[in-house]
């Protein structure tokens, strides 16, 4: 079940928004969310969700045992190991197995029988916050979670479950247990947030998706540049809107039930440098990585080429969680190499960070420069992302530089989808990429008509999707990969 769907705006949250507040204490509160958020993830994996609970159990476990045991320093080590590789065991075998014996098969010329497994819907997801909340309690054994159905909570509440944001334990743990119970204001702003995240994956990346699946499914070979890059940006927007307007979703319906999350995204496409944009973008995952592996590693406190090697591993690793495919490794490592080139060679991070050490705005043209410069790198990668496999990537990109030769077939295919309708998206996904939002709503709170108008927006934009989902129209969602 995903949030832009017919199901779930008409029976599954209504219902379970009413279940919720009915006049009884905490504890059936969050009864109500652990048996919806099952029922929620059953609907599309019936089986795998005694693997989710299952492995919310495990983590359960191990968490009580190290708690147990904090003054016994080799016991605690012992359970952590053994948590971290049943947790990375179990992303192996269901989202990675395939992809090693392919490998292996390819490298080596082997016979391996390549395995043929389901992938369960947001086990990255749910693996990476079971797997904090025993390094947490690891590190800080007074934060262990002594309530089986607390920690099930924590782990399946749907708003989050399937494609984040990565929520921390210690971010939500006062949560479980004390909470803002039928606080009308909370209720309002997680609903216009979630109308928010809903329009932009209706509106914008929907009809984003359409133009790149047509293109990525061309013989881009056949084509020139035009085509190459329509497809390349249409994705760009196609991927930022769908995913954050997801979290906006998420953010949004937590909040109605009483919980907050940290933002996920911050207008990552107005970053000035890739290491800005990874600030920016999917800020939950990037701040897994820096907790859980980056500083142990040793962070920058080990000297430059450890520095570096650090940051190697951290996108091999954050590429390779994405899928099960060479092209997320190879996304993973060509935002690596651009941090590390940022770090030693180019000057873009000084010409950056000396502006933001002064407190003083970047020069336009400078801004303006250093934005085209990260763009045109985040372009790149997502490539890679979005192909099926290595050597389309390859072909589409070296269109996307070389292909300047004329083609009346390209012409014909880009006037095509320069529909009005399609002008006008893409040209609301280049102004709401950037902090235009923000300002609007900043300027808006100053007025005292700010609530109706916000209101009545709200409405219209809900209206809008519905009237997209009744058409039927094309609803993709990319992280379902994930």
């Amino acid at each position: 079940m995903v949030f832009s769907s017919a199901i779930f705006l008409a029976a599954f949250l209504p219902i379970t928004f009413i279940l919720y507040y009915l006049p009884f204490g905490i504890r059936y509160k969050n009864t109500v969310l652990v048996i919806t958020s099952m029922v929620f993830y059953a609907f599309g994996e019936p089986v795998y969700v005694f693997l989710m609970a299952g492995s919310v159990l495990m983590n359960y476990i191990f968490g009580v045992g190290i708690s147990a045991n904090k003054e016994k320093l080799k016991i605690k080590k012992l359970l952590l190991a053994l948590s971290v590789i049943l947790n990375v065991s179990l992303l192996g075998v269901f989202k990675y197995a395939g992809f090693f014996a392919e490998s292996l098969n390819g490298i080596f010329n082997c016979n391996i029988p390549v395995p043929q497994i389901a992938l369960p819907i947001g086990i990255s997801f749910f693996t990476f916050q079971a797997m904090s909340y025993v390094i947490d309690v690891y590190r800080d054994p007074s934060q262990v979670q002594k309530s089986f159905p607390k920690l099930l909570l924590y782990i399946s509440f749907f708003p989050q479950l399937i494609a984040g944001p990565i929520v921390r334990y210690r971010d939500i743990d006062k949560q479980l247990s004390s909470r803002p119970v039928a606080d009308a204001h909370m209720i309002v702003t997680g609903m216009q947030r979630f109308i928010k995240g809903l329009a932009k994956k209706m509106i914008i990346a929907n009809t984003m998706a359409v133009i790149v699946d047509k293109v990525y499914g061309l013989d881009m070979s056949r084509l020139n540049g035009a085509v190459a890059w329509m497809g390349a940006i249409a994705y760009v927007f196609q991927i930022y809107f769908d995913f954050s307007g997801y979290s906006d979703m998420a953010i949004g319906l937590a909040r109605m039930f009483g919980f907050e999350f940290l933002e996920n995204f911050d207008h990552p496409y107005s970053a000035l440098t890739v290491k800005e944009f990874w600030r920016r973008w999917h800020i939950s995952l990037s701040t897994w990585f820096r907790e859980y592996v980056y500083i142990p590693l040793g962070g920058n406190r080990k000297g430059k080429l450890r520095t570096e090697i650090n940051k190697i591993i951290v996108f091999f690793l954050t590429g390779f969680w994405h899928g099960a495919n060479w092209t997320f490794i190879i996304w993973g490592l060509f935002h690596g190499f651009f941090l590390i080139l940022e770090d030693n060679i180019l000057p873009v991070n000084k010409l950056n960070g000396r502006m933001q050490k002064e407190k003083k705005k970047t020069p336009f043209v400078t801004a303006f420069f250093l934005n085209i410069y990260t763009m045109l790198v985040v372009i790149t990668g997502f490539v890679f992302f979005r192909a099926d496999d290595i050597g389309q990537a390859l072909i589409m990109i070296k269109q996307m530089f070389t292909g300047f030769f004329p083609s009346y077939e390209s012409l014909s295919y880009v006037c095509e989808q320069a529909s009005p309708f399609n002008i006008f998206i893409a040209l609301l996904a280049f102004v709401f990429s950037f902090p235009v939002s923000d300002i609007l709503k900043n300027r808006l709170e100053k007025k005292k008509y700010a609530e109706p108008v916000k209101a009545v927006c709200s409405i219209c934009l809900l209206v809008i999707c519905i009237m997209s989902l009744a058409s039927a129209a094309y609803n993709p969602f990319i992280y379902f990969r994930f």
